[in-house]
């Protein structure tokens, strides 16, 4: 018996597979690991994770590294993807001429309008003035009240007020006639003063509805057409919001202006077509369509498309020793989605949620320096390193231990940078197809579109169900039922969504409800995996007819996902497809498809005899 070990180097973890080989070709699978892949995958920089995973599986198979005949690892090829979001976009304003923020706590209610006046200066108006109070910082609440509710006993009409502090209800718990009151602005100083202005605070668990409608601060204003075309930005940038303040100022200026998201050029075997990076990601595909296969893709030239993809190629470049001209973009993959860009001109820290295209790319080198790692590997093991077989065949042969599959089988490996699949006909041929986008755009667009700026809580939010935290003592799940729990929960998770994740309850700090969250992260989940799944299938079946695919088998640290699968599933059900996620050797789940696959060929190729790996 020979004691081997197939270690497949991913994108994103290293995996490994340890057996017993008989001359025969009889197999006695023992154990796999897995690991984070150390470096780039296919470089040298491996060296390190594989030495990890291959001490980690002979652990777990209790057997004595000295007793290793062979390490089998695949043609590991880099493969980089490279993300950029494209703003199409973006909200400016100029002579800071609006505030709209969800402040947790404004005061009173309503729609209030007048001339915006400083709290100091509040004395010296006339009785019948129709005033917007501006409360600096340094202002005591008490004071701001006193002062307000002396004004109006003056006969000087307070109908609103904007505050530095966050003191908006206890100013307006203090007043005789309750306004709206807006506070937590930080740049209160740079409110113009003596302009026309307008407050307002919804009800709870209520929107604005004057501010945020163009044709309500038309009104409000007495704007003429071109202006309200104007000022219509600014209603925009103020939906959803509970509260918010505009004020008018005679230079002011709003412009709603495109910035140059810049022209993607695609090189096909027959064909070159550009598409505006601003048309969007449904017209980029279908232009992506007409030229496939692709051989190559540009960007213009100091724009943010042309900066990725050069920063992609040069990546490439540094890691397999090539020219940049010789490294070619194989696929690219884009996606509408919006992006929380900030108020240019605002006073309270705005955001907007603007229109945005995500784009995915991937590079592929033909041969990556896979001599030099397996040098590296028989120096760092002291044991023979066989470097064989192609990636995508080793996955189909470790995809055909799960049990229930057959020729012709598709597998899907969903990674973590690019989603791959490849199709063994009944004839042993297999053709494969590596596509740009995978679980790292879904977090980034989960990041993205939820304005959260913490990538491990987007990628909490992408993996686990979320739940609110309705009490103390028990959660609401998003599927509706109840969980209750013996021990209070923790403070900080009251009241909040939360992701169960395997660390416990992890709250979302947003003011997003359970259910958009879950609608951000469904939607991000369909539009990489279901779109790729869909055009990774049609690439390699027979004809593009996906109905010639027999059995399809989701490989890779995805298929683990609790909702992936079944949306994949779902997408080929009305094509007579048996769609899964793959159990590798019956135990393995969708893990070690391609160390299980290298082991099965090494026992193939020993039992013919046959030289194996170089």
């Amino acid at each position: 018996m020979a004691l081997v070990i197939g270690v497949d180097i991913g994108n994103s973890t290293t995996e490994a597979c340890v057996a017993d080989i008989g001359p025969d070709g009889s197999t006695g699978y023992l154990a796999g690991a897995l690991t984070a892949t150390s470096g780039v995958k296919g470089t040298a920089d491996n060296v390190a994770g594989v030495v990890k995973v291959v001490q980690e599986v002979l652990g777990r198979a209790r057997r004595d590294p000295a007793e290793l005949a062979a390490v089998l690892v695949n043609e590991a090829t880099p493969v980089i993807s490279g993300l950029a979001m494209e703003t199409i976009t973006e909200t400016i304003i100029t002579e800071s001429t609006m505030i709209g923020h969800n402040p947790d706590t404004p005061g009173g209610a309503g729609l209030g309008v007048g001339t915006t006046v400083a709290f100091g200066a509040l004395g010296t108006c006339a009785p019948g003035n129709t005033v917007i109070c501006v409360v600096g910082a340094g202002t005591d609440f008490e004071d701001a009240a006193a002062g307000i509710n002396a004004a109006a006993a003056r006969g000087v009409t307070v109908t609103g007020a904007i505050v530095h502090a966050d003191d908006a209800t206890l100013i307006a718990n203090r007043l005789r006639s309750p306004i709206p009151i807006v506070d937590e602005v930080t740049l209160v100083d740079k409110v113009p003063l003596g302009m026309p202005a307008a407050v307002e605070v919804a009800e709870q668990g209520r929107t604005i509805r004057t501010l945020s409608n163009s044709y309500g601060i038309a009104t409000i204003f007495d704007l003429d057409p071109e202006q309200t075309r104007m000022i219509a930005p600014v209603a925009r940038a103020l939906v959803g919001n509970r509260s918010a303040v505009v004020v008018r100022t005679p230079s002011g200026d709003v412009a709603d202006r495109r910035i140059p998201a810049g022209t993607l050029t695609l090189i096909g075997e027959h064909a070159r077509r550009s598409v505006e990076m601003d048309a969007g990601a449904r017209e980029i595909m279908r232009t992506l369509r007409r030229v496939q296969p692709l051989v190559d893709a540009a960007g213009e030239p100091g724009t943010h498309v042309g900066g990725m993809l050069a920063t992609v190629r040069d990546t490439m470049s540094e890691l397999t020793d090539s020219a940049v001209d010789g490294v070619r973009i194989r696929d690219v993959l884009a996606v509408d989605t919006f992006v929380p860009q900030r108020v240019t001109g605002a006073l309270a820290g705005e955001f907007a949620l603007e229109n945005a295209v995500a784009l995915a790319a991937m590079v592929r080198t033909s041969h990556g320096p896979m001599q030099a790692l397996a040098q590296r590997l028989r120096e760092a093991l002291e044991v023979e390193v066989l470097v064989g077989g192609v990636e995508a065949d080793m996955a189909v042969l470790g995809a055909l231990t799960t049990p229930g599959t057959d020729r012709p089988v598709a597998i899907l490996d969903l990674g973590g940078g690019s989603t791959d699949a490849a199709l063994a006909t009944s004839g042993g041929v297999v053709r494969s197809v590596h596509l740009a986008g995978a679980g790292d755009l879904v977090t980034k667009l989960i990041d993205s579109e939820l304005g959260l700026d913490n990538r491990e809580l987007a990628e909490d939010i992408k993996k686990f169900p979320l739940a609110k935290a309705e009490s103390f003592f028990h959660i609401r799940m998003e599927d509706g039922t109840a969980r209750f729990f013996e021990e209070p929960l923790p403070t900080e998770a009251f009241a909040r969504v939360v992701a169960l994740s395997d660390a416990g309850l992890r709250p979302v700090p947003t003011r997003h409800s359970l259910d958009k969250i879950r609608e951000v992260r469904r939607s991000a989940k369909h539009k990489v995996f279901v779109v790729n799944a869909l055009r990774a299938l049609e690439q390699v079946a027979p004809g593009g007819n996906l109905r010639q695919i027999g059995f399809v088998v989701l490989l890779g640290g995805s298929a683990l996902d609790f909702e992936i699968p079944d949306m994949i599933a779902e997408a080929v059900a009305g094509l007579g497809i048996v769609c899964g996620t793959g159990n590798v050797r019956g135990s393995e789940g969708p893990r070690n498809a391609v160390a299980t696959g290298l082991v099965a060929s090494h026992a193939a190729a020993r039992s013919l005899g046959v030289a194996v790996g170089s």
